[in-house]
């Protein structure tokens, strides 16, 4: 639809999705750090308004170069949002249900995860691309209003802590470069990814340097360190995600030789799980602990990733749900109860920059997963183009992805079981401590 409105290439279109990618990744951090210094509640506003008006003109872009900049900026007020929402439980739930409002954010990520893409199909049917912008409009109006009615107002502070511009500028530019070198090049990894990875390494090398030596850094990196096991525990779990989202599909068109309504009523049945075990995940948090429900959701998560990599041929469409079932209940747990740990007792002064650590490490993960695993994907496959390999050849390779996939949670397990977690009252201790 956009490629023929625009009169552009495939290379062209897709940079509407990496523009938003990559605004929304290369500054969740800073803007939680922004947040944490200017008010919380006052930038998630702000971000609001942001993102409602840049849907508003993407929807009426002229050029597809002006689509590009407008997706940007929607990107930069998605940022503000997620950042955020993590970051304002702490002031407006009660230490003991923390774990529910986790959940209670999962449930409606995977709402809007299993809608979307349904109800943007229908959109562009009746009323043309412009409707996917224009539907979040009153969404975001409605939003707006909601947040600026019921959250509570940002604290009076006398003295401000100076931003890091030159630290946002460096994390931006590194976190740019890593994320292109992931999604550019048609699934093909050249020289250009190569330079780019080599850029982002020496970029983070750079900011690390500047950091230690700042006054006001953006990031404390005893906070990292601190947090280091349940970033990475994070990140694993998100690129196992990521598998499920970039095999499925395959699998079930090509493995299983399914129509396309079949093949997207199937991939709903995930987003429909973590909607509804969203909320009982964080109540077992809270019951049970978030460092033990930790590992329980990595367990099952193991699990479910075995079971798809030993999937019988003739298990058929109720095996592969069952299978994802299995993974969907074991992220819900984990997730949940991972953000619990880390977010229950942070200082309010450092709550925007941890919670865009967290969702900086679950969009690595997710962008290293769509990468990586697909080219284990394909490679497991053993044929040049995956749209039309044979259903044995389609079957085998997401066997390997998945035994590939299993031993990531392995090794997130290996750092849960090496203790480099926290529990929440511990995860307070040190932070307030490095900080």
């Amino acid at each position: 639809e956009l490629a023929h409105a625009f009169d552009a290439s495939f290379h062209e279109v897709q940079w509407i999705v990496l523009a938003y990618l990559l605004a929304s990744t290369t500054l969740i951090v800073s803007v939680g750090r922004l947040a944490d210094i200017t008010g919380r509640r006052r930038l998630l506003l702000a971000g609001i308004l942001l993102f409602t008006i840049a849907s508003v003109l993407c929807s009426v872009a002229p050029t597809l170069g002006l689509l590009i900049a407008a997706r940007a900026v929607q990107g930069l007020g998605a940022a503000v949002m997620m950042a955020l929402a993590i970051a304002l439980v702490g002031e407006t739930v009660p230490k003991a249900q923390t774990g529910r409002a986790m959940g209670l954010l999962g449930t409606m990520s995977a709402i809007g995860t299993a809608l979307g893409p349904s109800l943007g199909g229908l959109l562009i049917d009746g009323f043309g691309w412009p409707a996917i912008f224009l539907v979040t409009v009153p969404l975001g109006l409605l939003t707006f209003l909601l947040a600026h009615r019921h959250l509570p107002v940002d604290r009076r502070v006398t003295t401000r802590a100076k931003f890091d511009v030159v630290g946002t500028l460096l994390l931006a530019l590194t976190l740019g470069a890593y994320a292109l070198a992931m999604t550019i090049g048609r699934g093909r990894f050249g020289p250009l990814n190569v330079a780019l990875l080599v850029g982002a390494g020496c970029g983070i090398c750079v900011f690390v340097f500047v950091e230690t030596r700042a006054a006001a850094p953006l990031i404390r990196l005893a906070m990292v360190r601190a947090l280091r096991g349940n970033l990475a525990m994070s990140a694993l779990v998100s690129t196992v995600m990521m598998a499920t989202l970039v095999v499925g599909p395959f699998y079930l068109s090509r493995g299983l030789e399914l129509d396309g309504v079949l093949v997207g009523l199937v991939l709903s049945a995930g987003p429909l799980v973590a909607a509804l075990t969203g909320v009982p995940a964080g109540r077992i948090a809270d019951q049970f602990g978030a460092r033990r429900t930790t590992t329980v959701g990595l367990v099952v998560l193991a699990a479910g990733c075995l079971t798809l990599a030993a999937l019988p041929a003739g298990s058929g469409i109720a095996g592969y749900i069952a299978a994802v079932a299995v993974i969907t209940i074991g992220y819900a747990l984990f997730q949940t109860a991972n953000n619990t740990a880390v977010m229950a007792d942070v200082l309010p002064d450092h709550r925007g920059v941890i919670s865009g650590l967290l969702n900086l490490s679950r969009n690595l993960g997710l962008i290293t997963g769509a990468s990586v695993m697909g080219a284990v994907f394909a490679a497991a496959s053993a044929t040049s183009d995956i749209a039309t390999a044979p259903p044995d050849a389609v079957t085998a390779g997401m066997r390997v992805t998945f035994v590939v996939a299993t031993l990531l949670i392995l090794g997130a397990l290996a750092i849960a079981a090496g203790g480099r977690i926290l529990a929440p009252s511990r995860a307070g201790r040190v932070i307030a401590r490095v900080t």
